[in-house]
């Protein structure tokens, strides 16, 4: 008589289990980062102003979920491998690809611009992964990382105030700050340099920022 086939769990409902309530958060982040992007899309789609501003409206609630699930995973003492993971991807959904996809709306279009745009999260997605191998020997054998080497990534939270604010005075598209030039076969619009200054920032190994 044949035994009866094991009963197994889909995988989906295992992966859940292994979740911590900070891990939610973190996926609150990741969610508020897609919604940035599709509403940056919705603006070029419709022009409507509204849209460019809930697209920035994201990024700071996105950094209002990084900051909780930090907290509460030191509060339940529940860290993980799998929580470090998914807090980097979300960050660079929403810090990283989130803000360039607002500027890319604003008109930072020009090749220069774009080049910056993915310099800027190039620097982002390296920024994240040096902090993840390198997090146990800056923590010094504490729990808690000490201090952060390059400015954190949702430092960009700046660049998406920046950008709301010109959207707010009618300054984006044609009427960016700055203007644009050419410069050889690609247009710049000196603007998108923020986004160079803050991928060159995350990345540098000199500047040591204490970690409240």
């Amino acid at each position: 008589m044949s035994a009866a086939p094991e009963r197994t769990t889909p995988r989906h409902f295992s992966m859940l289990r292994g979740f911590h309530l900070a891990d939610f958060f973190t996926l609150g982040n990741a969610a508020c980062g897609m919604a940035s992007v599709f509403f940056a899309m919705q603006f070029m789609a419709t022009g409507e102003l509204r849209h460019f501003l809930l697209s920035a409206l994201m990024t700071p609630i996105a950094l209002v979920f990084d900051i909780f699930d930090g907290r509460i995973a030191r509060w339940r003492q529940q860290h993980s491998s799998l929580g470090r993971e998914l807090d980097s991807l979300a960050d660079i959904v929403s810090f990283g690809v989130g803000p360039a996809a607002l500027g890319f709306a604003a008109g930072l279009q020009g090749g220069w611009d774009v080049a910056l745009l993915v310099y800027f999260v190039c620097c982002g997605v390296s920024r994240l992964a040096r902090f993840n191998v390198t997090a146990e020997t800056l923590a010094e054998g504490g729990d808690k990382v000490a201090y952060f080497e390059g400015t954190p990534i949702p430092t960009s939270v700046v660049l998406t105030a920046v950008l709301a604010f010109a959207a707010w005075q009618g300054r984006i598209g044609d009427a960016l700050y700055g203007g644009g030039l050419m410069l050889g076969p690609w247009q710049l619009h000196p603007l998108a340099l923020l986004f160079g200054l803050s991928g060159t920032l995350m990345i540098s190994k000199t500047l040591r920022i204490p970690k409240l």
